[in-house]
């Protein structure tokens, strides 16, 4: 076959694979978004930044429940806010680009893999990304970390593959690539989206001694892009939020306090030992940790001394190493901050798997596939004591049902695993692991609509039944994020500022009718006019129920009450 044909081929077959995939990933990690109401606090949280931006039209100042919130970059923000503008504020339209965010992850990883190990480690990569229990989670809740993954995990694949290509226009596109999903990175969580990548890339150059492989790297043009992208919301924010008060000002706030204060200081009150990241990581990469050991001595055969010939594992394995330790030593630790390293895991996993679909299965394969199997007859077993989680109503009455579907997935997934095994069959053997990890996660998800996550939802419909617009909501003693999103509009906070704060002091003549003490709660709850309030069982057993004003107990939901000052049928 003349080359020109060979290669013509290829990217016919790279492109119907690309379509297929795109197709069946977006299938998956969208199929149940909708089901499960808005958890708080982070869920509703960032839809309704979005939600209050698509409103106003400022696209520069994000903000919640009405004031400046700055702690972290808006791309997400900006994304939903048009989704929002054209369909409407949801639970699908709110998790939707986190989602997405996951299918173009899978996307990117079947196209890097496939390109530094053929077509087979390409597919059998994005199976493993996108069946890996950490990656299909955060898939399905609206966080920064899934954008944030997936751009940085774009830049560090375009760099891998630009490095390997000659002088030309297909390594200019994929340096340019490099620095725009930097910059995307930067939009999404701040400077880290391009500290990082320079980082894991300046220990493989240093490591290896690969310092040739930069020439050219393309910097004037790449700088210039990265610029035209991350600097022109940074330059308006800061121009249009500026305060003589250092504590106030965005440059201050969003630069020293959400990146250097949160990284080297307890002050966010995240603080975790240094090992928090491991059990997690090795949780997250479920059904494929067992696999994983496998992939790491597979793909670093030879060892150090070997290592030029194994250039590209050891780049994925430095990306794994730093941004593990990295996070470990900050000060300020989520389980969600790990993700970026799913998808480096998964091509090493994905290339070990792929080497043995068309050969006997090996004695590391099988010990992997049996202790998969071990391991899901021990959760089958063990999900069926597991008790109701508190905060959780909706889910009561439905647990003995999904204990019964989980374990039967679990138990019956382990028995195909061992019988696989028996028959060594490779093949088998990783579709029954990837069929029994899609199957468990579908029955959680498809249960999601009676797992409310702290919601406020049952709240939220009971006052939208009774309110009017004059009406006015108070949160006592609390927050409640996802509230404003459902009421579609801003609530009143007493005796409560977390992460408000900035915002509440930036503009103190915007807010302070609306931001207030106990106190003042009291003298307006008994002002002419029809009041709510939302507030903690605890806190009104304590307090407000001792105070001497109009109140009636209509809802309740978990541990919180919601309160009327007077019936609003009832004639004044």
């Amino acid at each position: 076959m003349p080359a020109a044909t060979a290669r013509l081929s290829n990217r016919v077959a790279r492109t119907k694979d690309l379509i297929l995939l795109a197709i069946a990933a977006t299938l998956w990690f969208c199929a149940f978004i909708g089901l499960r109401p808005l958890a708080n606090p982070d869920e509703g949280r960032y839809t309704e930044i979005s939600r209050e931006m698509a409103i106003s039209g400022d696209y520069v100042t994000p903000r919640l429940n009405g004031v400046k919130y700055f702690e972290k970059p808006p791309l997400l923000y900006w994304l939903s806010a048009l989704t929002f503008s054209s369909f409407g504020v949801n639970d699908f339209t709110a998790r939707l680009w986190t989602a997405l965010f996951a299918t173009l992850g899978v996307v990117l990883t079947y196209l890097t893999a496939r390109s530094l190990y053929g077509r087979s480690a390409g597919i059998v990569s994005a199976i493993v990304l996108g069946t890996s229990i950490l990656y299909y989670v955060l898939a399905q809740v609206i966080l920064l970390d899934m954008a944030l993954a997936v751009t940085l995990s774009g830049a560090l694949f375009s760099f891998i593959l630009a490095v390997r290509e000659p002088r030309g226009r297909k390594r200019l596109g994929l340096f340019l690539a490099f620095y725009a999903f930097m910059a995307l990175a930067t939009l999404t969580k701040g400077m880290i989206g391009f500290l990082i990548p320079g980082a894991v890339i300046f220990l493989w150059l240093l490591l290896l001694k690969r310092w040739r492989s930069l020439v050219p790297f393309h910097p004037v043009a790449g700088v210039l892009l990265f610029l035209a992208i991350a600097a022109p919301w940074h330059v308006l924010a800061g121009m249009a939020n500026h305060s003589d008060v250092k504590e106030l000002d965005f440059t201050w706030f969003y630069f020293v306090h959400e990146h250097f204060l949160r990284f080297t200081t307890k002050i966010h009150g995240r603080y975790e030992p240094w090992w928090f990241f491991l059990p997690f990581l090795v949780a997250g990469l479920f059904p494929w940790t067992f696999f994983a050991l496998q992939s790491l001595g597979h793909s670093l055969r030879g060892g150090w001394k070997k290592r030029g010939e194994n250039a590209e594992a050891w780049f994925l394995v430095i990306w794994i190493v730093f941004i593990v330790a990295f996070f470990s030593k900050s000060q300020s630790k989520l389980i969600p901050y790990i993700l970026p390293v799913v998808p480096p895991a998964a091509i090493l996993i994905g290339r070990y798997l792929s080497a043995r679909l068309r050969i006997p299965a090996d004695g590391k394969l099988r010990a992997g596939a049996r202790s998969f199997a071990g391991c899901a007859v021990l959760l089958g077993v063990a999900v069926l004591f597991l008790p109701a989680p508190e905060g959780h109503e909706g889910l009561a009455a439905h647990l003995p049902l999904l204990r019964g579907i989980v374990s039967i997935t679990l138990l019956g997934g382990a028995v195909m695993t061992l019988v696989a095994v028996r028959k060594d069959r490779p093949r088998l053997i990783i579709g029954t692991v990837a069929t029994t990890a899609a199957l468990l996660f579908m029955s959680v998800a498809m249960a999601g609509k009676v797992i409310d996550g702290g919601s406020t939802n049952k709240l939220s419909k009971l006052l939208k039944e009774r309110l009017q617009p004059g009406d006015q909501i108070y949160h006592v003693g609390l927050y409640a994020q996802d509230m404003p999103v459902f009421l579609e509009r801003q609530i009143h906070v007493v005796g409560y500022k977390g992460e408000l704060l900035f915002g509440i002091d930036a503009e103190p003549e915007k807010t302070a009718g609306r931001f207030m003490k106990k106190e003042g709660f009291v003298e307006q709850w008994t002002q002419p006019g029809v009041r709510y309030a939302v507030i903690r069982k605890w806190y009104y057993d304590h307090w407000f129920q001792q105070v001497d004003a109009p109140k009636e107990i209509i809802g309740e939901s978990n541990d919180l009450l919601l309160l009327v000052n007077r019936d609003p049928s009832s004639k004044p």
